[in-house]
């Protein structure tokens, strides 16, 4: 079993899932005319003004950070890290360049989520790629082993993998036990997914622009008291992108490793494509209320996950001269001599607390994801949310005390998997996300607020919600 885990590992994060991911982002880039940079702006409107909801849904700014919630984890502190460490300082620039591409692929995505949602039983939204795969593409079949997977991957042992770095973090730092770490974090996690997707939703929308702006602070701060050495860094970013003053610092591999390991964090950091975010998009009630407002929304997700907080963690490390080639100090342990540099002692604490916040919120926002497959496979509410939230509990204090290779292992293949169903499924629904993309900016260069008009889509008769998209929530 563990051959055969390796083997698809190998296959989809060394070859399908890098290049895949990275084509299907310059293909939506170009389809939709740039839009994540064309109209970067509007990106920020849409968050500002989502102050509605209604009783299905929750408001585009509680999704976008229940999104952040998820994608800001430990891959922002220690993959950070890692990509420095073994591609040198040009994988920070191969980072912005998939989070910049990855933006169109984060916006096409979570368009589609909004298009094809539903209502549970509970009169609540959710929806997905499991939902536009089946509702869209006529393939239930393929929306049940992407939600399987989903929950195998997110729901459950990914979540087991934060637990750990919690407990390492607080080891480390505080000298706490990692049972304890484990019990106290599944209680705290307990009472926040209990309540459900909307408390989810209220909980990260205080906590996660806290945290992200608590560590950019700390950035910036960083930054002023070394600002002349600044230039010289962003210098070295570009420089050694393309292999150019690697063999000078010291680092091997050039223009590959540099490549291949920033490419690889920043996917595995921002999530554009994985078809995890979208889960959550679908749950917003969008303002303006058509599909591609929360799709921008979405990519602007991508866009704080690595252009902020990813280059932030860079330009720690790099302006503290703690990286150092073949030193075998990296990931966590490589932040946090940065930081001791920058600060002193209380570095260590700095990012320890920081791993809590990045890794807590991952674990309830993972969750939420979880629960929109379990609504498609037809146990959204009742007995089997019990249980699954139980199951994540379990896995919290599990995964807190114990590591298990293979485990893990499994489900990197598992997200793989998905991530491959669901790249194949945007494309396939491509020409939808180009219609809805024009009729969004035609009206609002017409002045109007963008509206969604069911009617002017007869290709989608039975295939979306009628009611839900037949007047304004």
């Amino acid at each position: 079993m563990t051959a055969i885990i390796d083997f698809l590992n190998t296959i989809f994060w060394s070859y399908v899932l890098v290049y895949g991911l990275i084509a299907v982002g310059i293909f939506f880039t170009i389809r939709l005319g740039f839009v994540q940079f064309v109209h970067f702006g509007e990106m920020f409107r849409v968050v500002r003004g989502s102050d509605k909801n209604d009783k299905s849904g929750i408001t585009p700014f509680q999704a976008l950070t229940t999104s952040l919630a998820s994608r800001v984890g430990t891959g922002n502190i220690a993959g950070v890290a890692v990509a420095l460490y073994l591609g040198g300082p040009g994988a920070i620039f191969w980072m912005w360049v998939v989070a910049l591409v990855g933006m169109a692929t984060a916006y096409a995505e979570s368009t589609l989520a909004q298009l094809y949602k539903v209502r549970n039983k509970e009169g609540q939204y959710r929806g997905g790629p499991a939902f536009y795969i089946a509702r869209g593409l006529g393939a239930p079949w393929a929306g049940g082993i992407f939600s399987v997977c989903l929950i195998l991957a997110f729901g459950l042992v990914f979540n087991a993998v934060q637990a750990n770095s919690i407990a390492d973090a607080m080891q480390g730092a505080f000298g706490f036990p990692k049972i304890g770490t484990g019990i106290v974090v599944a209680a705290i996690t307990g009472v926040v997914i209990f309540g459900g997707i909307r408390q989810i939703a209220r909980v990260a929308e205080i906590v996660v622009p806290f945290m992200a702006g608590a560590y950019l602070l700390m950035a910036v701060v960083v930054l002023i008291m070394n600002i002349t050495e600044v230039p010289g860094v962003i210098g070295l970013i570009f420089s050694s992108a393309f292999g150019l003053s690697e063999a000078a610092a010291g680092f091997t591999g050039g223009l590959a490793a540099a490549m291949l390991n920033g490419v690889k964090r920043g996917l595995f950091s921002n999530e554009a494509g994985m078809g995890s975010a979208p889960n959550i998009a679908a749950v917003a009630t969008p303002d303006p209320h058509h599909p591609s407002s929360q799709g921008l929304v979405q990519a602007l997700g991508v866009f704080i996950d690595t252009i902020l907080v990813c280059t932030a963690t860079a330009v720690l490390i790099l302006l503290s001269g703690a990286l150092v080639p073949d030193s075998g100090v990296t990931g966590t342990q490589l932040t946090q001599a940065a930081m001791q540099e920058h600060i002193g002692a209380a570095g260590v604490y700095f990012v320890a607390l920081a791993i809590f916040f990045f890794a807590f919120t991952s674990i309830i926002g993972n969750y939420a994801y979880s629960e929109n497959a379990m609504t498609f496979l037809g146990a959204g509410t009742g007995i089997p949310i019990a249980i699954l939230r139980a199951a994540v509990l379990l896995m919290v204090v599990w995964g807190a005390y114990e590591t298990v290779a293979t485990v893990f292992d499994a489900a990197d293949a598992s997200m793989g998997l998905m991530a491959t169903i669901n790249l194949i499924a945007i494309l396939l629904l491509s020409g939808t996300v180009a219609k809805l993309t024009k009729d969004y900016f035609d009206q609002k260069k017409a002045g109007e607020r963008p509206t969604f008009h069911a009617a002017n889509y007869p290709e989608l008769q039975g295939q979306i919600d009628q009611e839900i998209w037949s007047e304004r929530q």
